[in-house]
């Protein structure tokens, strides 16, 4: 498989992990679990692929797995769901109480 693929895959998955635990721990901002695992894992890998583009060390293009490149990755997608999952369920639920 590709790098690039593999990269996708755990962003996706850090992700939705990162959106179901900003859900679980700001029920103000959860949107359910489905809403929180969608946001997060758009989240994850909007944000990973930013963050690989600012760090190319992030890519683990250098012929196989990296550790570094792999916790990046994670860290990565798992930080920037939580944060896509916590801004879009503020807005939602702000919305909803208008």
């Amino acid at each position: 498989m590709s790098a690039t693929i593999i990269n996708l895959i755990i962003q996706l998955i850090a992700g939705a992990i990162g959106g179901n635990a900003a859900g679980a721990a700001a029920k103000d901002v959860s949107l359910g679990t489905g809403g929180n695992t969608i946001a997060g894992a758009v989240g994850g890998i909007a944000g990973g692929s930013l963050l690989t583009s600012l760090i190319p060390m992030l890519s683990g293009g250098a012929g196989g797995m990296d550790i570094g490149a792999l916790a990046g990755q994670i860290v990565g997608g798992g930080v920037s769901g939580a944060i896509v999952t916590a801004i879009v369920g503020l807005i939602m639920n702000r919305m909803k109480g208008a």
